[in-house]
C-alpha cells in the first residue's frame, strides 16, 4: 500500500475519550488511510511519532475569526495551538449573512469595520472562505444580532412582526445554504431588548434542518439561572440542542455559583440536548460595558477610539490619571475594549471539567491587546489542567476539543483518529505543551505542538507555518445541498 505520509508509533488519542495506544497512522490524500501497528507499504513521508501524542485536529467552537479567515487566512493564532476548524458567528454576531448601511454595531464591531462586512448571503461568505483557502476550516452560525441590525431601524427594541418574518427568511436562506444553526447574544444592548419570543420565533426555523441554538445568555451575573431556563426554554419551544457559550459565573457576588449552574445543565440534559463551551481562564473579554464597571475586579482597556494612548492600562488607574470615578472615566473611554478579571479559579476549574463543557476560546482577534486565550486556550488545557494540574485525563481533554465538538456541531467525519475521517491531526509533545501567552505578552505562541495536517496538508511544523493553507468552509450533516 502507497501512503503519502505515514506517523509512526506515536501515542494515539482517538478524540472519543478512549484509552491511548501506540500505534501507526497514515495519510492519503485528505484522509486517514489506515491506523494499525505497524503499518506495511511506502510513503513519501514517515514521521517518527515516539514519544509523541497524535491527536485529532482541535475544533474550536467558539470563536470571533468571522473576517479573520478571509483577511489573515495564515490564521497563525489558531494554527499554532493545534486548532484545525473554527466555528464562527457565535454570540449573535456574524460577519453574513450582513447589509450595513453604517459602522457596525456594537459589538459587531469585534469582527472589523464596515468594509469588512461585505456577505449580504451566507453563500457570498462560504464563496469568499473557499477563495482565501484559509489554513484552517470554517464553520458557520448565523448571529441574531446580525439579522436583527439588517431588519430592524432600532436595534432597542423588540422586533416588530413584519421584521421577525423577514429575519426567519433570512436564517432560513441562511440554513439551507450550509449554516449549522443560530446564535444569540442577549447580554448585549443590542440584543437584551429582544423578548424570548423573538429568539424562539426564530430557532423555530432551525429544526427543519437539526440545527443548533447557541447562546451568551442574557446575564452571567446574579440572573444567571433564570437566564439560563430561558435558553433551555428557547431550545424545547424549537426542539433543537442548545449550547449555552462561554458558561461562566461573573462578578465577585456570583463565585462559587457553578455548583447551581452546573446542576442547572444536568437537569435540563434529563430531558433535552444541551451543552457548554467555556475557555480556560478566570478573565472575560469584549467591548467595555458600563454595566460591568466595578471596584470589585480589575478591568483592563485594551483599546478606546477616543483614547488609544490609554489602551494597556486599568481602568482605575486611567479613572485616577483623569481623577474621576470609575464608571465616569469609563464613558469617556468609550467606545472601547476589555479584559475583565471577574471570575473565580474554582468556577472555572469546575465548568472545564464537567462532561458537559467544550474548549472554544472566545478569542478576539482583532483586538490590539487580546486576551491570551487567542494564542494559549487549547494548549494551556492540556498542558496547566491536565497535566500539571491532574484536573483531568489527557483522553477526556483532547476529548472536548475533538470528537465531543464535532458530534455536537454535526461536523461530518471530523474529530476522531478514524481511518475514512479527514486527516486533521496535531503532533505534539506530552511534556512540552503549554500556552506561552499572558495577560501581558497575549501574542506568544504556544510551546510544544510539533506538527499539524489540515485535510492531510502539513500546515504547520516546529514553530512555523508551512504557507501550505489547505482549509475550506465546512458544511454540517443537516446540508441538504451540493458541497461547493
Amino acid at each position: 500500500m502507497d501512503y503519502d505520509v505515514v506517523i509512526t508509533q506515536a501515542s494515539l488519542i482517538d478524540g472519543n475519550g478512549g484509552v491511548p495506544y501506540v500505534a501507526d497512522v497514515a495519510i492519503r490524500g485528505e484522509r486517514i488511510q489506515a491506523i494499525g501497528p505497524a503499518l506495511a507499504g511506502t510513503a513519501r513521508h514517515r514521521i517518527d511519532g515516539r514519544g509523541l501524542v497524535l491527536a485529532p485536529g482541535f475544533i474550536d467552537v467558539h470563536t470571533h475569526d468571522d473576517t479573520n479567515v478571509i483577511r489573515t487566512p495564515e490564521m497563525l493564532p489558531k494554527l499554532s495551538q493545534g486548532v484545525t476548524t473554527v466555528i464562527v458567528g457565535n454570540c449573535g454576531i456574524s460577519a453574513a449573512p450582513v447589509t450595513l448601511a453604517g459602522a457596525p454595531p456594537d459589538p459587531m464591531n469585534l469582527l472589523g469595520e464596515q468594509a469588512d462586512f461585505c456577505y449580504p448571503t451566507l453563500s457570498a461568505y462560504i464563496d469568499a472562505v473557499n477563495q482565501a483557502r484559509p489554513s484552517v476550516n470554517v464553520a458557520a452560525l448565523i448571529g441574531h444580532t446580525a439579522l436583527r441590525q439588517n431588519h430592524m431601524d432600532d436595534l432597542y427594541r423588540a422586533a416588530r412582526p413584519e421584521e421577525s418574518s423577514a429575519m426567519r427568511a433570512q436564517l432560513s436562506q441562511a440554513l439551507e445554504q450550509g449554516a449549522l444553526g443560530l446564535s444569540s447574544g442577549l447580554a448585549y444592548a443590542s440584543a437584551n431588548a429582544a423578548p424570548a419570543a423573538e429568539v424562539m420565533a426564530l430557532v423555530e426555523e432551525l429544526s427543519r434542518f437539526d440545527a443548533i441554538y447557541t447562546t451568551h445568555l442574557r446575564t452571567e451575573f446574579e440572573g444567571i439561572l433564570e437566564a439560563m431556563e430561558e435558553a433551555f426554554a428557547t431550545g424545547r419551544h424549537g426542539r433543537v440542542p442548545v449550547v449555552i457559550s462561554h458558561l461562566k459565573c461573573a462578578g465577585a457576588g456570583n463565585w462559587g455559583r457553578t455548583v447551581q449552574t452546573l446542576a442547572a445543565l444536568e437537569l435540563a440534559a434529563r430531558h433535552q440536548d444541551v451543552a457548554c463551551d467555556c475557555y480556560p481562564y478566570a478573565a472575560s473579554s469584549s467591548t467595555l460595558d458600563l454595566k460591568q464597571v466595578t471596584d470589585d475586579f480589575e478591568i483592563f482597556i485594551t483599546w478606546s477610539d477616543p483614547h488609544p494612548e490609554l489602551a494597556g492600562r486599568t481602568l482605575a488607574e486611567i479613572a485616577a490619571l483623569w481623577q474621576l470615578p470609575l464608571y465616569q472615566a469609563a464613558e469617556r473611554l468609550m467606545p472601547a475594549g476589555a479584559v475583565y478579571h471577574c471570575m473565580a479559579e474554582e468556577d472555572v476549574r469546575r465548568v472545564l471539567a464537567h462532561p458537559l463543557s467544550m474548549v472554544g476560546s472566545d478569542g478576539l482577534p482583532n483586538d490590539p491587546h487580546p486576551h491570551p486565550r487567542l494564542w494559549g486556550a487549547f494548549p494551556r488545557v492540556l498542558g496547566h489542567y491536565s497535566r500539571d494540574q491532574g484536573l483531568f485525563s489527557l483522553a477526556e481533554a483532547v476529548h472536548k476539543m475533538t470528537g465531543l465538538s464535532a458530534h455536537r456541531f454535526g461536523l461530518v467525519d471530523r474529530g476522531l483518529l478514524k481511518p475514512g475521517y479527514f486527516a486533521d491531526l496535531v503532533l505534539f509533545d506530552p511534556e512540552r505543551i503549554q500556552d506561552s501567552a499572558t495577560f501581558n505578552h497575549p501574542c506568544t505562541p504556544a510551546q510544544g505542538i510539533r506538527q499539524v495536517w489540515v485535510n492531510g496538508t502539513l500546515s504547520y511544523r516546529d514553530g512555523a507555518a508551512t504557507d501550505r493553507r489547505q482549509g475550506r468552509f465546512l458544511y454540517p450533516k443537516h446540508y441538504r445541498g451540493e458541497t461547493r
